[in-house]
């Protein structure tokens, strides 16, 4: 798995202060969208664990209130398979970290359909606080938003919504 950028102290992509993680490689090609550079797979850096360990340390402060997943996109199988191991790690090592997941997929029916295919899509998904879903659509984007580009993306508290198997929307 590649990445294309990491942001340190990022506040612009979930609540608090934020390490985030841009993977690299993207099917869904959204119109207009923010990070086109990332659809490719091969684009950036190698996700090694000398990247891990920078990024745990990085996590570490009381400052830094979580981790969140973005791209490119986070739920690609490839990026998966590489994710998982990382993400089971920093629910290991800081547990009091919060992960936060930004995916075009859609929640209740193209990540379920994935759950049932892959277990690797089931295990990273428990260890998801939120996910923010649904591709970004041009014609709904709204600027006034929180942590969303467009009105039909959805804020959705993950462990909540596995535990009532309906979706839940975090409510920050």
């Amino acid at each position: 798995m590649n990445y294309a950028e990491i942001k340190n102290c990022d506040i612009a992509n979930g609540p608090g202060v934020r390490i985030s993680l841009f993977v690299s490689g993207c099917t869904h090609h959204c119109k207009n969208c923010f990070n086109e550079i990332a659809w490719d797979f091969q684009y950036g850096e190698s996700f090694t664990k000398e990247v891990e360990d920078k990024l745990i340390a990085a996590l570490s402060p009381d400052y830094i209130r979580g981790l969140t997943l973005l791209g490119g996109e986070p739920l690609e199988y490839e990026n998966q398979q590489g994710l998982l191991p990382f993400v089971k790690r920093v629910k290991q090592e800081l547990p009091t970290k919060d992960i936060w997941c930004f995916s075009g997929y859609v929640f209740d029916t193209e990540i379920a359909d994935m759950c049932r295919k892959w277990e690797v899509t089931k295990e990273l998904l428990s260890c998801l606080d939120v996910l923010v879903d649904g591709r970004f659509v041009e014609e709904l984007k709204d600027i006034s938003l929180r942590f969303r580009g467009s009105s039909n993306q959805r804020i959705i508290d993950v462990p909540e919504s596995l535990a009532a198997g309906k979706i839940i929307l975090w409510q920050g």
